[in-house]
């Protein structure tokens, strides 16, 4: 199947995600434009709210922090996929194949962590928005944004190192486009059966944890926004929390998928899907909702633009 020596034990083969379709240079155009698209929307976000001050709160941090994760994403696996266009597969070495598992997983985890607590935040700034000058304080947001990471580093360092403890001694030929969990223990020569359920049970309390903490908290927003007199308040609520839903409705649709769902029901084009989904879809995605959706950010970037183009003058 390959022309490459596939003995050599320390490489993994990866199947290049072009090599599935017909339409080879539409798709990796495709790819290639909204990576470009997704780095420069957040690498905008995060500029405006560094540099405007009525963006200094601790929504607009923890966003920021969503926009770091949303730029490192898709740097881990798209720049080498699009670098081996139009080869149908590629050698990436068992270190890279380790460093691809633990930061994809690390972020997974922070952002997952992450969207839990910009709820959190919002529960606060509706719920409570006398209290929340105190319980949002800055030594607080920086706890949060440093447990999100620690979070992710601890998940990361148990699944990368277990993962790679197995002995992958019959195809190297990983049936994806980047090294994840899933598709690398399939090429297992040893039962994994009981880790996967481990795995399963693990990505229940990963994920199930924040997202419950997210729909109590957006449930009580919801209840507190209707019971609100002024209707602009209202629209303001709805319009800022609707944005942060949809962010998290598209990130955990393709997490559970990937990590609830047992693999032996879902197929490797399945999985090649769900996975650009996550990996460049949804961090590109990001920043033009919130963008879009979001006054302060649009006001924020008409006055930068307008500095920018004072200066060209």
């Amino acid at each position: 199947m390959s022309n490459m020596n596939q003995s050599d034990t320390s490489n993994f083969i990866l199947i290049s995600l072009f090599s599935r379709s017909g339409s080879h240079e539409l798709l990796f155009s495709l790819a290639a434009a909204i990576f470009i698209i997704g780095l420069l929307g957040n690498t905008i976000l995060l500029i405006l709210i560094q540099l405007d001050s009525r963006l200094h709160t601790p929504m607009y941090y923890l966003l920021s922090q969503l926009s770091l994760l949303d730029v490192c994403f898709p740097l881990i696996t798209i720049p080498k996929m699009v670098s081996e266009f139009p080869k149908k597969e590629s050698l990436i070495s068992f270190g890279g194949c380790a460093a691809q598992i633990f930061f994809l997983t690390m972020m997974g985890v922070a952002e997952g962590v992450l969207l839990a607590l910009m709820s959190y935040d919002r529960f606060v700034a509706v719920c409570h928005p006398l209290q929340y000058p105190i319980l949002m304080r800055h030594q607080v947001c920086l706890f949060m944004v440093a447990s999100s990471w620690l979070a992710g580093v601890l998940n990361a360092s148990i699944q990368t190192s277990i993962t790679l403890n197995f002995p992958y001694c019959a195809s190297r030929v990983i049936d994806h486009f980047f090294c994840e969990v899933p598709a690398l223990l399939k090429l297992s020569c040893s039962d994994t059966s009981i880790y996967e359920m481990a795995l399963s049970i693990s990505g229940v309390l990963i994920l199930m944890l924040p997202l419950l903490l997210i729909i109590t908290s957006y449930g009580h927003v919801l209840r507190a926004v209707l019971h609100m007199h002024s209707q602009e308040s209202r629209n303001k609520a709805f319009t800022t929390c609707s944005s942060h839903i949809i962010v998290v409705g598209l990130f955990y649709g393709a997490a559970v998928f990937m990590y609830m769902v047992p693999g032996s029901y879902h197929t490797p084009h399945q999985d090649n899907m769900v996975s650009l989904f996550y990996s460049l879809i949804t961090p590109t995605l990001n920043p033009l909702i919130y963008s879009l959706r979001n006054r302060e950010v649009r006001i924020a970037f008409l006055k930068l633009f307008g500095r920018f183009r004072n200066k060209q003058k």
